[in-house]
């Protein structure tokens, strides 16, 4: 029994021994390859960047060798040029070439031009009028009488002064000069030419050390090629010579698998002559041959520097790796959680000091260790156990069966407080409340900060009715006024309650719960609430409609119902108001008392008034077209008096569906208004402007007064339903009621009464002058059709 135990402890013990052992060989090996491959890399870059600098060395050679080919190129077209104006001179000073000239015979011109053979050899000469016909061509292409084609281009040459001229005849480049034959006056012209053909450019590489090649080029096709390269490489010649663009500095090309330093030049391109190119080209991979014997000597003495090194590598790695195999070895006992043991490295080197810096980070840790588990555990503000713990608490308790009461607790004027008086603030409001949570503490029970503002208390071995009696007296302790610097603050605390195991059976249920009942709480008056069986249906309830808001109107579940005003001067409707409603999919008509709240809370509410303003539009737009004329009011709220652009997108909708501003009226609350003055009169004034009217909703609930109306853009004031559903003028409904209508009036404004429900309320209000009611007396809110079918058979009571 006992044997297998002890092999299994000898296995473990021999497991980080053996992962030293292979991390040592690992080690060694890593610092003797990468000092190899930092060698490597050396002498890979020490081998490239020679490489690179021969080859610009034979570059910038081959350049050299092409720009004085280039020359030399230059001066044997001149010296063959002078050569033809030597032969050119001492022909036209012949007599009797002049007098043959002179009589225009052609085999006298030819007798003469022969007897001067030697002079004018290997060239072709070209006897012109003055016209530019031909009288005498030793080409056989042109005939006596026809146009020289290169009249012009030598006509244009001697006009600026050129001595010589390139042009394309018969398909292949020639060099021309001319002279005008006198007897005494000019009688003719004489053109003498040099073919540009393979001799002349064999003569041409003879002298430069390029290789040259000439084609002429008329009319996109290419003539008879004259080149030193051989036959098989032609074809890329001519390729080069016409596809390649024109460019005075040479380019490195690709030519038959070899590496050329390449230039194409124009030497002639006359309209009439056409174009002559000529080809330069050096070899580049002939002059780096001579290097490939530095090239093997080079690699040779790398391999031997790198197996020298490599050696030298491993004797390295072999001494570092010792002592950091004894750091490994304490890093594995670190990880295994012993921090007694103490690092043993001689020596006062780095290794000596990382052994010591080893020895104090054991003991850093181990100190660390207790407090992180502390931390994690707890809260770092106010030192109470953090939700986690809580809930592990709470676990315990439900798997051992004990009866548990939840207490959840929150602040509700927490961020209150944190505008007031800063973050400092708040944290001694946290404090102070922790404290007196602590101090209400039994043995058994647990205290713990889950959120911001939020705290649990776990009541174990306890009954709900205790649990309640302890609540109300924490809840008294806890909103005792309290000073923060110099200010005194009394903090508003709601509590739920739930209890295990009535209320729920697992742990985040039973959270969930308690959370529950204090949301209620927030909203009574003791701020106490035990969790109600069934809230969750109605908390799950708020979360659809929150979530299903804002798809509401895009999915057409929203509709617009409108609810007669009825005009007690002139006793007829003329008025009403959209009211929205909202046919829920699954859960069908919700209230606006229900849903509105929730547009409000979680920002829905632009979305939704945006919807009704244009759905009242255009609804009028199309009253308006069947007749009924019709004046709207639509209700605007607290965030739609912040958009600055509210004017501006009203005005839009208005000239969109070709609506008269006037029949739109927006109510606004009090409450609506005094949440940012400043900023309502603004966005007010803008909708003024627009000729949109402006009514003060359900006046009387909140803080103004009818002095505080004397500055808002607005003409009508809207007296809520509770002063005029039970009116009678004895009470002090009606004195209100008839004072804020005579008050109003003085101020210009109209007045509308609403809830008008029984006959004697409308008949006071039409006594006191009141100028609108509205209410179910007069008609309940209907939808578009059945408004429509009202109107048209309208009896209402006045």
């Amino acid at each position: 029994m006992h044997t297998p135990t002890a092999t299994s402890g000898q296995e473990r013990r021999a497991s980080p021994e053996s992962s030293a052992m292979t991390w040592r060989h690992t080690f060694q090996t890593r610092i003797a390859a990468v000092l190899a491959l930092l060698l490597l890399i050396v002498v890979a870059a020490t081998y490239f960047a020679v490489k690179a600098a021969t080859t610009r060395a034979v570059e910038n050679q081959a350049h050299v060798q092409m720009k004085t080919g280039s020359e030399v190129f230059e001066r044997l077209l001149d010296l063959r040029g002078r050569r033809l104006h030597y032969g050119l001179d001492w022909l036209t000073a012949d007599a009797p070439f002049k007098q043959a000239v002179a009589e225009g015979s052609s085999e006298a011109i030819l007798a003469a031009l022969r007897r001067h053979g030697a002079g004018i050899r290997s060239s072709e000469v070209f006897v012109l009028g003055l016209d530019g016909k031909v009288v005498v061509s030793t080409l056989p292409v042109f005939k006596r009488g026809q146009p020289f084609a290169a009249d012009g281009a030598l006509r244009q040459a001697r006009r600026k002064g050129l001595q010589m001229l390139i042009v394309a005849m018969d398909g292949r480049p020639y060099l021309l000069v001319q002279k005008d034959v006198y007897d005494p006056l000019p009688i003719a012209r004489v053109v003498m030419g040099f073919p540009m053909d393979t001799r002349f450019a064999s003569e041409l590489r003879a002298m430069s050390n390029l290789d040259v090649s000439f084609i002429s080029v008329h009319g996109g096709q290419p003539g008879p090629l004259f080149s030193t390269q051989p036959a098989a490489w032609q074809a890329g010649v001519v390729s080069l010579l016409c596809e390649s663009p024109l460019n005075p500095e040479p380019q490195i090309t690709q030519f038959y698998g070899e590496r050329v330093l390449s230039q194409v030049l124009a030497l002639a391109n006359t309209g009439a002559g056409g174009d002559v190119r000529v080809l330069l080209q050096t070899p580049l991979d002939q002059a780096l041959e001579s290097f490939e014997p530095l090239d093997r000597q080079f690699i040779g003495i790398a391999l031997v520097v790198l197996l020298v090194s490599l050696a030298g590598a491993l004797f390295l790695a072999r001494r570092v790796s010792r002592p950091l195999s004894a750091l490994v070895d304490a890093a594995a006992r670190i990880g295994a959680g012993d921090y007694r043991t103490p690092v043993r490295v001689r020596g006062q080197d780095e290794f000596g000091l990382l052994a010591r810096a080893f020895n104090a980070m054991q003991s850093g840790i181990a100190m660390r260790e207790r407090q992180l588990a502390h931390n994690a555990l707890h809260d770092p503000l106010t030192g109470l156990p953090n939700r986690a713990l809580a809930m592990e608490r709470l676990g315990s308790a439900i798997s051992a069966r004990r009866p548990v009461v939840l207490l959840y607790l929150g602040i509700e004027n927490y961020r209150v407080i944190n505008e007031g008086f800063g973050p400092e603030g708040v944290e001694d409001m946290l404090r102070e409340a922790s404290r007196c949570l602590s101090m209400s503490l039994m043995t058994s029970d647990t205290a713990a900060r889950i959120a911001g503002s939020e705290f649990l208390l776990l009541l174990e071995n306890t009954q709900v009715d205790r649990a309640v009696a302890r609540a109300d007296r924490l809840h008294a302790l806890l909103t005792e006024p309290r000073r923060i610097g110099d200010d005194e603050v009394r903090h508003e605390v709601s509590i739920g309650i739930a209890a295990y195991p009535a209320d729920g059976q697992q742990v985040e249920e039973l959270i969930s719960r308690a959370a529950i009942a204090r949301h209620d709480a927030a909203s009574l008056p003791g701020h106490l609430q035990i969790y109600q069986q069934d809230r969750d249906l109605a908390h799950q309830r708020q979360i659809t409609l929150i979530r299903d808001l804002r798809r509401a109107a895009v999915e057409g579940q929203l509709l617009l119902c409108y609810q007669p005003k009825l005009d007690l001067r002139l006793g007829h409707v003329c008025q009403a108001e959209a009211l929205l409603r909202w046919q829920h999919p699954t859960l069908g008509l919700v209230s606006p008392a229900e849903f509105i709240p929730l547009a409000e809370r979680t920002g829905s509410m632009g979305l939704l008034t945006a919807w009704v303003i244009e759905e009242a539009i255009r609804q009028i737009a199309d009253w308006a077209q069947r007749g009924l004329l019709i004046q709207l009011s639509v209700n605007i709220s607290v965030d739609d008096l912040a958009d600055d652009d509210l004017a501006l997108r009203v005005t839009g909708l208005l000239t969109q569906y070709g609506v008269s501003a006037r029949q739109l009226i927006f109510e606004i609350t009090e409450s609506a208004i005094m949440h940012n003055p400043q900023q309502a009169l603004s966005v007010l004034e803008q909708l003024r402007d627009c000729g949109i009217s402006l009514s003060v909703d359900d006046f009387g609930t909140g803080y103004s007064s009818l002095a505080q109306l004397q500055r808002l853009p607005v003409q009508e004031l809207k007296i809520d339903q509770s002063f005029v559903r039970n009116l009678d003028s004895a009470t002090g409904d009606g004195v209100i009621v008839r004072s804020t209508i005579e008050m109003s009036h003085n101020l210009g404004l109209r007045v509308v009464a609403e809830g008008v429900e029984f006959e004697p309320s409308l008949r006071l209000l039409k006594l006191w002058n009141c100028d609108t009611a509205q209410g179910y007396l007069i008609s309940q809110p209907l939808e578009a059709s059945a408004f429509e079918q009202w109107m048209g058979q309208q009896r209402a009571p006045v």
